[in-house]
Formats: C-alpha cells, structure tokens, sequence
C-alpha cells in the first residue's frame, strides 16, 4: 500500500493515517477530540499524542463535552499527576475550557455546521505530489484560528487548525500517491 510518507514510522501512525486523518467528520463529539488532540501536540510529535490517546480518553470521558466542561481545577490538579498523558496545565485548561465554548454555543448552526461552512461543506482537496509541499497553515487556517480565538477557544493557532482541519477532513492533504487520496478511491 501507498501512504502519505509522514504515515509510515509505525503500526499506529498507518492505522490513524488508513482510518481517521482526513476522512470528512461530522460528529461534534468527534471534532471535539480532533481539536483536543491537536492542540496537545503543539509543540510534539504526533506519535507522542497518538502514544498517549487511550489515557486522555480515559481521562476526559471520552471527550464527553458535558462531562469535560464540568471539569475542575481539583480536576486539572489530578491530571497533571497522570504520566499517561501529556501534562501541559494550558492544554489541559484549554481542554476544558473548549469544551464549555462548544457546550455554550449560541443558538443557530451547531459547532460543526459552523466549522464546516467554512468550506461550504465540502472539503477542500489540495492536490500535493510531495509531503515537502504541504504547507504548516493557509489562509483558511488563519481565518477559523482567528475566529475560533474570538469565540473564546484556547490553543487554537493557525498552525494547529490547519492540522485540526487535515484531520478532520476539511482540508484533504492525502499526497496524490498515496492510495487513500480521492484520485484513487473514487477511481
């Protein structure tokens, strides 16, 4: 099988690659974790995250947002006493915080009809022939960066919503060798 180069370091990077990055997300929950996952690895590699997925789930209920916006600090105190995840009290309050956000959210599109409007529900396909290519963020990613900034979302930069926006299959970055890009699929 082809895969995108960066997807061939281990058995869980080719199955995250195989199974989930890029795949078009709906699920708000499931955007949530997304969203999570990449503002913890700000700063670390992604096979750390990957490392360490099992115990946030634990840990955040699976990224119930009801369950994790009623989160506390007693709760963030206890966190950061688990070596199974990746103890950053900013990422962790940026958990919580970004759930209540979503938790909250006005009246109107829900969080994911939101996000996904941004592309006008379809993700954008971004035809690269090398990983050299890809970018680190765009336009786009700066444009929801910011606006997720102002509807107050922690650990949101352009950087991390360009990732978020790959993972969630907003923005499709699968190399055009690789054999889950469109190219081949719907070939």
């Amino acid at each position: 099988m082809e895969r995108c180069s960066w997807a061939n370091s281990t058995p869980a990077m080719q199955a995250y690659h195989d199974n989930e990055w890029g795949r078009p997300q709906h699920d708000q929950q499931r955007l949530f974790e997304l969203l999570c996952l990449e503002t913890y690895q700000a700063g670390l590699s992604w096979q750390t995250v990957l490392n360490k997925r099992a115990a946030f789930n634990e840990d955040f209920y699976d990224y119930d947002i009801e369950k994790v916006a009623a989160m506390t600090d007693e709760d963030v105190e206890r966190l950061l006493t688990d070596a199974r995840i990746i103890r950053h009290r900013q990422k962790l309050n940026a958990t919580i915080n970004n759930a209540r956000v979503i938790r909250d959210w006005p009246a109107g599109p829900s969080f994911e009809e939101w996000l996904w409007s941004f592309v006008d529900n379809q993700p954008i396909r971004q035809a690269w022939t090398s990983a050299t290519e890809l970018p680190a963020t765009n336009d786009l990613a700066k444009q929801i960066s910011k606006a997720l900034k102002k509807l107050g979302f922690k650990f949101v930069g352009p950087t991390t919503v360009y990732s978020y926006l790959q993972a969630a299959g907003l923005i499709n970055d699968h190399l055009v060798s690789c054999d889950w890009a469109p190219e081949k699929v719907n070939a």
